[in-house]
């Protein structure tokens, strides 16, 4: 099979991600093997690839958020499948199924045993810890596989599948109610994903971000303003949401949210953020970081997808191309997500 492979970090410019030629992976005890449709490019994917987090070795495959077809078909095991889509194959016989961040879990520890196994110290994560989705097949584990509806195409779940949900868990953490005064701070894969959810939500929503680019695609999917930095916006925000990994963006949320306001903080590498004096905190403001997500994250998501009919912006690549993908994302070439087609 073709995969994609890093071997050691380096700027993607470079093209560090080298083809290589594999076995087809036999599964193990609780493994399903998955054929490859498509795979979402994420910033994290960049990350990886770039060295600014370490996987635990190299060779890796990067890419997680896969959408997939079980091989050879076999059932799931109903535990821990969803009960959301009764019209989704997923736990049948060659459903098709989405592989998200979230590869595994120990379910002993404290954090597991409390629904938190995003931060479960002993987890695995997809495309980091393990190889995936930059391939033509990978093995998964049976349990944290989400069955995909039938009525959404490959190619828009694959940006749900990450970019969706663990954007849905930070507008989770900021406790955003309807009808709020919102503000996100960077726009790509996710923000646009979120925007959507928040104008399903009756949510007046501002982007700040400095591309021309997606502040008209901010717009077009119901901003009700797009500008480069929050300098000369007048109004103040209940909530706000960072997806840019630059510390200093997370104080300009903080200075424009209410007293009792939350920034959360979308993203799994940010630069640090600067010293900044308390003043900016008081009033019971908060900033909480958000990391992974939980399973259930991923069956309340893709559900609250179906219902507000999100619709995701891709930008589709051949698998060949994932290294050009990469540094188009790198330098905002394309609005929400690429999404490489694999079979």
């Amino acid at each position: 099979m073709r995969a994609y492979r890093l071997f050691s970090p380096a700027p993607i410019e470079t093209r560090p991600l080298i083809p290589v030629e594999l076995p087809i992976p036999e599964p193990g005890p609780g493994q399903v093997r998955i054929k490859v449709s498509v795979c979402g490019v994420c910033h994290t994917d960049l990350h990886i690839v770039e060295g600014e987090i370490t996987p635990p070795r190299y060779p890796v495959t990067p890419g997680h958020q896969v959408v997939g077809t079980i091989d050879p078909p076999r059932p799931l095991p109903s535990a821990g499948l969803s009960l959301h889509f009764p019209q989704a194959n997923g736990g049948t016989e060659g459903g098709k199924v989405g592989i998200p961040w979230l590869h595994w879990a120990c379910g002993e520890c404290d954090f597991c045993q409390r629904g938190q196994e995003n931060l479960c110290p002993n987890a695995q994560f997809t495309g980091f810890s393990v190889d995936s989705g930059f391939a033509e097949y990978l093995l998964a584990d049976s349990r944290y596989l989400l069955p995909i509806p039938d009525a959404i195409s490959d190619e828009q779940v694959a940006p749900l599948l990450c970019a969706g949900i663990v954007g849905y868990r930070a507008l989770k953490k900021a406790e955003i109610q309807p009808g709020e005064r919102v503000g996100l701070f960077g726009f790509g894969a996710s923000a646009h994903l979120c925007l959507q959810v928040l104008r399903y939500w009756g949510c007046e929503v501002h982007v700040f971000t400095r591309s021309a680019l997606h502040q008209q695609h901010a717009l077009e999917l119901g901003a009700s303003t797009a500008l480069s930095t929050p300098a000369g916006f007048e109004a103040t925000l209940d909530r706000a949401v960072v997806f840019a990994p630059a510390g200093e963006v997370v104080i300009r949320a903080l200075e424009s949210i209410r007293p009792g306001g939350i920034v959360s903080i979308n993203a799994i590498h940010t630069s640090d953020i600067p010293s900044f004096p308390y003043s900016k905190l008081w009033g019971e403001r908060q900033i909480r970081s958000v990391a992974n997500a939980t399973y259930r994250d991923g069956e309340e998501f893709l559900a609250l997808a179906v219902a507000a009919g999100l619709h995701s912006t891709v930008t589709l690549y051949p698998l060949s191309e994932v290294n050009t993908a990469l540094e188009d994302l790198k330098h905002s070439r394309f609005n929400g997500e690429a999404v490489l087609k694999v079979n």
